[in-house]
């Protein structure tokens, strides 16, 4: 299995109704991808200075199934439209795991 990992820094200024409307956008992919097995996303917590400000996590049955989401048009719509606009820093990670 492949775990995909994503993390933003918002602009400052960003306000909650941005941030609700990337949750909407992402909470849409997994009916539209079917290729994610889980899917998970929220604001941090806020229980440690310095953190990012929010994450994505996604797992897939292997590289083949991520590339279907990094690349799927609903997805980069998301991104294009309502995530990126508001990002300040992003980092992302994907890492083998087992089952």
């Amino acid at each position: 299995m492949l775990r995909h990992v994503v993390v933003f820094r918002f602009h400052e200024g960003t306000p909650p109704e941005a941030v609700k409307a990337i949750g909407e956008a992402l909470g849409g992919l997994p009916a539209a991808i079917p290729e994610i097995r889980a899917y998970r996303f929220g604001p941090d917590a806020g229980i440690n200075e310095g953190n990012y400000e929010y994450a994505v996590t996604a797992d897939f049955g292997d590289e083949a199934d991520y590339r279907v989401y990094r690349d799927h048009p609903q997805h980069q719509q998301a991104i294009k439209d309502v995530i990126a606009p508001h990002v300040a820093a992003r980092a992302a990670v994907q890492f083998h795991v087992e089952h």
